[in-house]
């Protein structure tokens, strides 16, 4: 039972058009003013709602769609978690979805021809075949509307811009969870720089995987098929907020462990090694930062979207008992 549900739009900037209005001249924007690069919310709030909200933000070419409904039509993050008792709250970040405008220049909206690339890159399988063990739904349907849910960027990726207005989303929800996945996860780390409300963050394959490490400890640029994953230093005070709160990062199955062609398993290679290397100098600060990588826990099978795969309440229950064990879901 709900006892509040609703949506809002969180930060964002303006821009004056030079010139004077002319009431009688309808189209002309002279003097007038553009509203964009703010966040676009959707919340619902249970009776009895647990302390924490879930702030769930999602990944490249994606919407808040991804933590809705399943491609094949299961119930997604967003619902199994507010049946669980948390106020759940999905973003489009700026630029995307449901966002608006961008106050940038942008570029034009043209098709996107990838659908063979997203299969591998987010390890489906090797196109056009499936992983044997693949979690993914295979049912031709459920793949179209997979590639349905995309959306594209209306400006230029800045995850100054996204960082910005999730600062603004956690200064109106309060104190959160913050849950990201992918594109989302680079957008998070920058957002824990800024806001004082993150109780947690959930990264569930971010990529870049976490990138930022204190100054004179960046590890080495690891060269993988899909290009180089490389580390981007910050003040040592800075890295210290990450140690605030509890850290985990989820990374699923079919990850190469030596370097290979295949561009999607060997990119999370890449990708996995800087998580772990992020993990261990936040707890070499006094953080509580852990890395759990599915296949070692004997999950098999999952993909980039491991929470829309046909396991994803086997991983829902996975970080229910993650928050149980750091006291988040009272």
């Amino acid at each position: 039972m709900l006892q509040k549900q609703g949506s809002f739009t969180a930060g964002g900037k303006t821009l004056k058009n030079s010139g004077e209005f002319v009431f009688s001249d309808l189209w002309n924007q002279s003097g007038q003013t553009a509203y964009g690069d703010n966040a676009f919310v959707r919340y619902q709030i249970p009776v009895n709602a647990k302390k924490f909200p879930l702030v769930f933000l999602h990944g490249g070419g994606q919407s808040m769609k991804t933590w809705e409904t399943t491609p094949d039509g299961r119930e997604g993050f967003a619902n199994i978690f507010l049946r669980r008792g948390f106020s759940v709250y999905l973003v489009d970040q700026p630029r995307r979805g449901d966002a608006g405008f961008t106050l940038s220049s942008g570029d034009a909206i043209t098709p996107m021809y990838y659908d063979r690339t997203m299969f591998t890159l987010f390890r489906l399988g090797r196109w056009p075949d499936f992983y044997p063990d693949t979690q993914f739904p295979k049912a031709p349907e459920s793949l179209e509307n997979f590639y349905r849910q995309g959306t594209p960027n209306t400006g230029p990726l800045d995850f100054g811009v996204i960082s910005d207005a999730m600062s603004a989303v956690l200064s109106k929800t309060g104190p959160a969870i913050l849950v990201t996945h992918s594109q989302g996860g680079g957008a998070g780390w920058y957002t824990a720089l800024k806001s004082e409300n993150i109780r947690a963050i959930v990264a569930y394959e971010p990529g870049g995987s976490p990138r930022l490490f204190p100054e004179g400890e960046v590890p080495d640029a690891i060269p993988t098929s899909f290009g180089l994953i490389e580390g981007t230093a910050i003040p040592l005070e800075d890295f210290r907020k990450f140690t605030r709160f509890p850290i985990v990062i989820f990374y699923g199955d079919h990850i190469a462990d030596k370097p290979t062609d295949n561009y999607g398993a060997d990119q999370w290679r890449g990708e996995l090694a800087m998580g772990r290397e992020f993990a261990r100098l936040v707890n070499k600060y006094g953080g509580d930062c852990k890395v759990i990588h599915l296949p070692e826990i004997g999950i098999k099978g999952n993909t980039h979207f491991m929470f829309a795969d046909l396991n994803n309440v086997e991983i829902a229950d996975l970080l229910s008992k993650w928050l149980k064990e750091k006291g988040l879901d009272e």
